[in-house]
């Protein structure tokens, strides 16, 4: 009984510091979809050069894009003429950060962190890609794809919360969504002012997507919290090493969004991993997973498959190790905010948050949806 009252004391905590910056960082998003064209996107990223990698990069930082509607926007920049390199940076970049993430990690973590966070995504992206550039650009792939890849809609289970399925013809592709989210929006979406449209497709869409990682997120996290043994907690913290292989052995198969994969790493830090190690899998976890590494290599070939692997796991171990460097002083109580004097706001947020979830969660089970021009 003891350990579920530390449980849901745990989720708690996590909740309250986490639902403020989620809930305005979706808003943003939900802003920043309706304002900023999928077109002009694709318009900057043609050129095979070390700009056209930098420019997708920067692109691709704050777009609310959660890792599984990265595939379909990144196989129309493709399709669209953009290079390798241009099209792995954008796919490396943009599940890393996204406003939402970079809002929550604000909230969950402070500035320095969070400035770390987005500055390191962005080198291993432009790295990854001017390799790509370099090593790549030549190389033919086994099977190109024919058609683009539609997402079907979020399943409850996190790993299954991704699947692709082909577009027969241009004309259907372009009867589809937008390729800007895992379903950029229904039929009923693209109507009213933009300030409905702002917030359905932040609640309605963007938060939808997100829900089943987010919701295994908080969960993970507070369990770590109070279940992880003492003792592993101590033989981590000695053997620092041993704490970046595990995490990076679960976090480049694992399905995880940006934003959900922020309780797991403040649960491992509070549990007594390094913020280094927790960093690795807030950098690699995001980035990588089973379905992406299998499109990169179907879409993009073998050798940028190694780049696109190599680049993220030896630069989040190299950055996580950095960040054990500078905040070596820092005790874990500092880094992470887990204050437990929560006002209103973060209440409110919190019963917000958790209703949105729980109806996503609960709703495919009572209510069965009516195909619209959305594959969902």
């Amino acid at each position: 009984m003891e350990y579920i009252t530390l449980f849901f004391s745990a989720l708690l905590d996590l909740s309250n510091a986490m639902a403020p910056y989620i809930l305005f960082g979706l808003i943003f998003a939900g802003f920043l979809h309706e304002l900023v064209p999928d077109s002009i996107v694709k318009d900057h990223l043609g050129h095979d050069s070390i700009v056209s990698v930098i420019k997708s990069t920067i692109f691709g930082i704050p777009l609310p894009v959660c890792s599984c509607g990265v595939i379909p926007l990144a196989a129309g920049i493709k399709k669209s003429g953009a290079s390798n390199g241009s099209t792995l940076s954008f796919l490396i970049s943009t599940p890393i950060t996204g406003v939402d993430s970079i809002l929550a990690t604000y909230g969950m973590f402070g500035w320095a962190f969070t400035i770390y966070r987005v500055v390191t995504s962005m080198i291993i992206s432009i790295i990854a890609g001017i390799l790509t550039n370099l090593y790549a650009k030549e190389q033919e792939v086994e099977e190109k794809p024919k058609a683009a890849f539609s997402m079907a809609a979020p399943t409850t289970a996190p790993n299954a919360a991704m699947g692709f399925s082909a577009v027969a013809t241009p004309k259907q592709e372009e009867e589809s969504c937008s390729e800007g989210s895992c379903c950029s929006g229904t039929c009923e979406e693209q109507k009213g002012n933009l300030l409905t449209r702002a917030f359905s497709y932040a609640f309605g869409t963007l938060l939808k997507d997100i829900a089943s990682p987010l919701l295994v997120g908080l969960l993970l996290g507070a369990l770590i919290t109070v279940a992880v043994p003492e003792n592993l907690s101590e033989i981590l913290v000695k053997y620092n090493w041993l704490s970046y292989i595990i995490v990076i052995a679960i976090a480049v198969p694992m399905y995880v969004c940006a934003t959900a994969s922020l309780p797991i790493a403040a649960g491992l830090m509070l549990a007594g991993v390094s913020p280094g190690a927790a960093f690795v899998f807030l950098s690699a976890g995001p980035a990588t997973n089973t379905v992406t590494i299998g499109v990169v290599k179907k879409m993009l070939g073998t050798t940028t498959l190694y780049i696109y692997l190599g680049t993220i796991i030896v630069g989040s171990i190299v950055f996580g190790l950095g960040l054990d460097y500078l905040f070596r002083d820092v005790s874990i109580s500092e880094l992470v905010h887990m204050n437990e004097n929560f006002g209103i706001i973060a209440w409110t947020s919190t019963f917000v948050l958790w209703s949105f979830v729980l109806y996503y969660m609960i709703k495919p089970y009572f209510v069965k949806e009516t195909p619209s021009c959305c594959a969902s």
